[in-house]
């Protein structure tokens, strides 16, 4: 386990959160969402900021929240112990804390924040880049929403988001298929802004944010705050409410016997073994 799960750097006018947890690809724990919203607000907070790049250390930017965790986070047992199944308002709070306060933080923070994107960004980090105002990738990345295929089926808070950014019927296929994209298939779709070779990734995205970094501190933060205006109306921010329990909801989910429960498959062979059989299923689709 890395010492920091997140490192914070300052250089000029730019902020740099890197996600440090490289051994575990970067997977986001529960408590981790809640230590990057400490972190914005380090950005936040320093006058001398305008601009926030957040990216990851190692082979990815963020390969999902961690499934080992899955579960288990809201006090769900081993399928072998008598512990009683965890409360509604246990899992409403748990998951309020990642969707509503983390994401939401995010997405609406004060500062720009351009997300650099290499190796994986799937499902929970792909929701995380998406929440940012801009997503530069490499061409080898690969960007999508597998962990749709544990059964969420569409129910997630970057709903509204991925309509709005590639349109109804693109982000119902993304989502309902749980959809991966390389680098250059996901600019052409307009689910990134811009992509690059990655060894240039680093020098676009220190570009772009430097220009960002030209404008003046009371017009950056105006800017932020008068989009805000616009994800209230647009439903954004309602689309991490919605998400939240949507979320819960999913967690009462009932899988029949011609179904995979990656759960149940966990519980006999082990995370990665019931993560390997949930994807193998789409081994046909592309």
């Amino acid at each position: 386990m890395a010492e920091n799960n997140f490192i914070y750097e300052v250089e000029g006018n730019i902020a740099t959160i890197t996600i440090n947890r490289p051994e575990a690809l970067n997977a986001m724990t529960f408590a981790m969402d809640h230590e990057l919203s400490a972190e914005l607000t380090k950005a936040e907070e320093d006058d001398d900021v305008k601009c926030i790049i957040l990216k990851g250390t190692g082979p990815c930017f963020c390969a999902g929240h961690d499934l080992k965790e899955v579960g288990f986070v809201y006090g769900f047992g081993d399928g072998k112990d008598k512990r009683r199944r965890p409360s509604q308002r246990i899992r409403l709070q748990m998951d309020h804390g990642m969707m509503v306060k983390s994401y939401g933080h995010i997405q609406n923070c004060f500062k720009p924040i351009i997300a650099q994107v290499h190796g994986h960004c799937l499902e929970g980090g792909m929701i995380i880049a998406m929440m940012c105002d801009m997503i530069i990738a490499s061409e080898d990345a690969t960007l999508g929403f597998p962990g749709q295929r544990l059964g969420f089926a569409g129910n997630s808070p970057i709903v509204p988001h991925l309509i709005y950014t590639v349109g109804l019927k693109k982000a119902r296929e993304i989502l309902l298929l749980g959809l991966k994209f390389d680098g250059t298939e996901a600019e052409r779709i307009g689910l990134i802004n811009r992509v690059v070779p990655a060894d240039k990734l680093k020098e676009e995205v220190q570009k772009v944010a430097k220009s960002v970094c030209l404008m003046p501190r009371d017009g950056i933060v105006m800017g932020k705050a008068f989009l805000q205006l616009f994800y209230d109306r647009m439903g954004l921010n309602e689309g991490n409410i919605a998400g939240y329990i949507g979320h819960t909801l999913f967690t009462n989910l009932r899988w029949e016997e011609d179904e995979y429960n990656y759960f149940k498959e966990r519980r006999k062979h082990g995370p990665k073994a019931g993560f390997h059989g949930r994807d193998a299923r789409y081994e046909d689709i592309k």
